[in-house]
């Protein structure tokens, strides 16, 4: 079928991707804009693979103040290969998407293997004795302990939350979107946000 401007431009929109990308992406999904996105997706997915073994030591230190009101603050490392791209317009709005999800969402870690068997173990038998303290049968305890840990890890690590903007998403997705339309390996290296209020221990 053929594929016009205007699903292009949609398509683009949509997904930040080039337009020969969304051209290729529309015409292996016979125009289902659905299949598309998933298309570009497994690209960037792919693409980023191949360059996550590339060193990332340029980027940017990104501050930001939720709605300027003072009482959330976020800085966040990101880093990518080059100083050309930590400059771009593009890594810039990357970075401060993500300082921007970490204000909204509170994340606690980056990455799912960041959390210590320690707290997994924790939130298990926090799980379980809530699930018998619900009367729950004990054959299905072990399920319902492992919906539990899924969802805690998809709260508290930063590349399982879904994407603000776009929930249909994760961070990951949004990373793994933005390398490959860069072209370069970008690490989120570490962050810390603060809330108005909060004490040190908190």
């Amino acid at each position: 079928m053929a594929i016009t401007t205007e699903q292009i431009k949609k398509l683009r929109e949509a997904t930040g991707a080039g337009i020969l990308d969304c051209r290729t992406a529309l015409e292996q999904s016979d125009g289902d804009m659905d299949k598309a996105r998933d298309y570009l997706r497994e690209k960037g997915l792919a693409m980023a693979a191949k360059r996550a073994e590339r060193k990332a030591s340029e980027g940017v230190l990104e501050l930001y103040n939720h709605h300027g009101s003072g009482r959330v603050g976020v800085m966040v490392e990101i880093n990518c290969e080059t100083d050309f791209v930590a400059r771009s317009e593009k890594f810039r709005q990357f970075a401060h998407e993500i300082a921007l999800q970490i204000a909204a969402c509170s994340p606690t870690y980056i990455l799912e293997e960041d959390i210590s068997a320690d707290v997994l173990k924790h939130e298990e038998q926090i799980a379980t004795a809530r699930a018998r303290e619900e009367g729950k049968p004990e054959n299905i305890l072990p399920r319902i302990v492992e919906g539990s840990i899924k969802k805690f890890k998809e709260e508290t690590v930063l590349m399982l939350q879904a994407y603000i903007r776009d929930e249909s998403m994760t961070i990951r997705d949004l990373l793994n979107q933005t390398i490959a339309a860069i072209g370069e390996n970008i690490i989120v290296r570490r962050f810390e946000r603060w809330a108005l209020g909060e004490s040190v221990e908190d």
